[in-house]
């Protein structure tokens, strides 16, 4: 499993609306797209839940390697580059994933957490590694994934939540729309 995400961080009064059309008009796109885990398509608006920005930032969890290439290189994204610009992509390796009792995803929260300089790797990961599975456990969840980015030594811990007071700590996003085509074959559990 591979994590990917990008932010477009838009101006304070810019309407949000327009985003959220855009979802409606284009979201279904990914619904069927081979190699994709998931997509949830997040917003964050000023002034709600605590946001100090408008953002559009959708977060992907990919099953192959060649369907997230195929997304990056093959077009997919080249849409939202030339309507926002191109944004930075940050990926990360998967580390634990774990489906929740929750039916339908309305928030997401993403925390990102630095690796500690001189941290035992190994007991590092498997504890972020467990994290996805308490979360998942917690009411409301609809799932949890944590992964690590090698290159920038950072941890993310990603979760979809069914209401907006979550049992976990991090930026708050609204659900705008989640394709999920592959969720169910995303790997349970530790990743290594």
């Amino acid at each position: 499993m591979h994590a990917m995400q990008y932010e477009v961080t838009l101006p304070a009064d810019y309407d949000t609306g327009i985003i959220r059309t855009r979802v409606d008009r284009l979201g279904h796109l990914l619904d069927d797209w081979e190699g994709l885990g998931l997509k949830a398509y997040l917003l964050r608006e000023r002034g709600v839940h605590g946001s100090p920005v408008n953002q559009y930032a959708p977060f992907y969890l990919w099953r192959t390697v060649e369907g997230m290439n195929r997304f990056l290189w093959g077009g997919g994204f080249q849409r939202l580059a030339e309507d926002f610009g191109r944004p930075a992509v940050r990926r990360w390796t998967g580390l634990g994933y774990a489906e929740g009792t929750g039916t339908r995803a309305a928030f997401a929260v993403r925390h990102r957490q630095p690796v500690p300089e001189g941290a035992d790797l190994p007991s590092l990961m498997e504890e972020a590694a467990g994290a996805a599975e308490r979360l998942a456990a917690e009411d409301g969840a609809v799932l949890a994934a944590t992964a690590a980015d090698p290159h920038r030594w950072e941890l993310v811990h990603f979760s979809l939540w069914e209401h907006d007071t979550p049992k976990a700590e991090g930026d708050l996003y609204r659900v705008l729309h989640l394709s999920a085509p592959g969720r169910d074959r995303l790997p349970r559990g530790r990743h290594w």
